[in-house]
């Protein structure tokens, strides 16, 4: 069976030092905000090249408590791109902001940057760009319409650790971002964890405070916060894990390089990228019409796939006030996606079959 996501085998590689990390954690008796996560923290700041991270629970807190720092509330709207995961709108409506949805780039899957002006109003505060599948958007139309009706730039980096644009890393493009580290993201924990990077040192500090009980320091409450903090055992492994991270991106490049140069099923539609530091591709999704069928074959044939993501936000239950909403590239590209195998542990006679068998379909 070649495996879509092998994890134990990615996090076997580093076993050792784990363990002497988790060992260290235990031995110590301090596992909440204590000397791992100040260790990551500067180590994962210093990697995106900004001033700040703040260590949170997981990638949603990220951006609810983004959103939730810079005060947007009830009647203000965010941009957000239409084809993404739905913890980017959920993050929007749980602080009573509207979510303007915008198309994607069929091309690329992330927010297409010439729809974005003509769905600005007044209201508008800020515009989420979610680097989808690990590639970095296209940022350069972007900020200068951010600049010209002032507004925030808030990126999504939940799949893109590494990602590079214009000698940028993703973390670094907007005015703050927010990171998951889920176990299966490219840099990823065992159990949940987020992050929040910035330059903005008012907005750090005050992230910081309200993922801590809104508190700046013990029983001293400036803000009505709440509790997300990433804990010291989660900080050690990501720590470990953040030393590999640049070569792992590497061999994941490597690997998809490989599917794109010599997959040749015309029924097939191949992911495309502007060029390889901007993608650190989380996931490999190709598309076609015939999707039911191919992961069928491949099943047959012990591949494992996955679909990211079948059901768009504006068609999930949870938003049916939005179910006679057409957005017809984003619902094309959630009716044809299937991922198929990559990471940095795939052999290369595991991607050699698994062409083999794509080409075969």
């Amino acid at each position: 069976m070649i495996k879509f996501l092998d994890l134990h085998k990615i996090n076997e590689r580093f076993r050792d030092e784990i363990d002497l990390r988790i060992k260290k954690v235990i031995d110590s008796g301090w596992y909440i905000l204590g000397e791992e996560n100040k260790i990551f923290e500067n180590n994962f700041a210093k990697f995106c090249a900004v001033k700040h991270c703040i260590g949170v629970a997981n990638g949603l807190d990220a951006l609810n408590l983004i959103i939730k720092a810079y005060g947007f509330g009830m009647g203000d709207e965010i941009i957000v791109p239409a084809n993404t995961y739905i913890a980017t709108i959920l993050a929007v409506t749980e602080n009573g902001c509207k979510p303007v949805l915008v198309e994607p780039d069929i091309n690329t899957y992330n927010i297409n940057p010439d729809l974005i002006e003509e769905k600005i109003t007044e209201n508008t505060k800020a515009i989420i760009v979610v680097h989808l599948y690990g590639q970095a958007v296209q940022m350069d139309k972007i900020y200068k319409i951010a600049k010209k009706y002032n507004l925030k730039i808030i990126e999504d980096a939940a799949q893109a650790h590494g990602s590079i644009y214009k000698n940028k890393r993703t973390g670094n493009l907007g005015d703050v971002a927010g990171f998951s580290f889920y176990p299966g993201k490219n840099l990823g924990c065992m159990g949940d964890g987020g992050c929040v990077t910035t330059n903005d040192d008012e907005l750090a500090s005050k992230i910081r405070a309200l993922a801590n009980y809104g508190s700046d320091r013990k029983y001293h409450h400036i803000y009505k916060g709440v509790n997300s903090r990433l804990d010291e055992i989660q900080a050690a492994i990501l720590d470990v894990k953040l030393q590999f991270l640049d070569a792992d991106n590497q061999r994941r490049r490597e690997i998809a390089k490989y599917y794109r140069e010599n997959i040749k099923n015309p029924k097939i539609i191949l992911p495309q990228t502007h060029d390889e530091l901007s993608h650190v591709w989380h996931i490999f999704a190709i598309r076609t019409k015939k999707r039911e069928e191919l992961q069928k074959h491949l099943e047959k044939l012990k591949i494992q796939t996955n679909i990211h993501y079948p059901t768009p936000p504006h068609k999930q239950e949870a938003y049916k006030e939005w179910e006679n909403i057409s957005l017809p590239v984003t619902e094309e590209i959630h009716k044809t996606i299937l991922s198929i195998p990559i990471s940095p542990v795939l052999t290369g006679e595991e991607v050699k079959k698994v062409v083999e068998a794509v080409n075969d379909f």
